[in-house]
């Protein structure tokens, strides 16, 4: 099958090879060179802007968006849309809210353009793996590009499915990026306490290999927590930072909405909000509290 695919990150990148390997023709474009070269050299053709990629294609055409959420992804798509053509496919393999996914749907659909939403996981491990799909859309239009699911999952027949409707794909990776904040956090935090019980000289690392043996905490995560900690038992070099996409805020929000408790994945959010804090101005004002009360010392910076 031959598809257009935009935006050459990493993870684009490594999608774009997967397809190639299982017979798919790319045509592709990101705004810098290098990743398009770089598959070039691997099989694809690439062109020099998003209307050179889509006169390229035979219609119907599918063009695959793999571009972080925003602003940029609006933008795209209000440029592809004044050059596809009713009968064509988007398929956004982003990060996307699915409010806005149910949004963008129904402007291409008044265009004709099916317009397709695929949460997708997998991280750097997909080119060997595959990816798991979570689809939104049509089911016509999802059965169309089967051949490219079947492609990208880990086997033809797992790992990958039409969930719902417009939105529904990314609904559904967001709330499994929720899931995936609560269960980082709970690892982070038990190899945490261990590493501070000196006395009884844990190796971590270790530990984690035990458990990705017939434990029930054992998980693919287990198994990448096993390989971080051998490859650097003590953290060193590495910041207390940590990142988020957007998702879990999203998955919290919507808990809200639907009253739904989430405490776990509410938690996990604001304990990585709260690693961004260098100079906490709670955390002082709680030592000074302590000290107005109890007379408790303040440590100095």
């Amino acid at each position: 099958m031959r598809l257009a695919m935009i935006g050459l990150g990493r993870m684009g990148a490594n999608m774009a090879q997967r397809l190639m390997k299982g017979g798919h023709e790319l045509e592709v474009f990101d705004p810098d060179l290098a990743p398009r070269k770089a598959l070039v050299e691997k099989g694809a053709k690439a062109a020099d802007s998003l209307a050179m990629l889509v006169s390229a294609m035979p219609m119907p055409r599918v063009v695959w968006l793999m571009i972080p959420a925003g602003k940029i992804t609006d933008s795209t798509l209000a440029e592809l849309a004044t050059v596809l053509a009713p009968g064509d496919t988007v398929v956004d393999g982003g990060n996307s809210n699915y409010k806005d996914t149910q949004r963008r749907a129904g402007d291409f659909a008044a265009k004709g353009i099916a317009y397709v939403d695929c949460g997708t996981s997998g991280g750097v491990w997909g080119l060997e793996n595959g990816y798991s799909l979570m689809i939104g859309g049509d089911a016509a239009a999802v059965e169309r590009l089967r051949p490219i699911f079947e492609t990208l999952a880990p086997a033809k027949d797992r790992g990958w499915g039409r969930v719902g409707p417009s939105g529904a794909g990314h609904f559904s990776k967001m709330i499994h990026n929720g899931i995936e904040y609560g269960l980082m956090q709970a690892y982070a935090e038990g190899f945490s306490i261990m590493e501070h019980k000196k006395d009884l000289e844990l190796d971590l690392r270790q530990v984690a290999e035990i458990w990705q043996h017939g434990s029930v905490v054992r998980s693919w995560l287990l198994d990448l927590t096993a390989e971080a900690l051998k490859a650097n038992p003590s953290m060193s070099g590495i910041a207390p930072y940590v990142s988020d996409s957007g998702e879990g805020r999203w998955t919290v929000q919507e808990a809200v909405d639907l009253d739904v408790p989430a405490p776990v994945i509410t938690l996990a959010l604001l304990q990585r909000l709260r690693s961004r804090d260098e100079q906490s101005f709670s955390d002082r004002l709680l030592a000074a509290m302590r000290q107005q009360f109890g007379g408790h010392a303040v440590r100095k910076t």
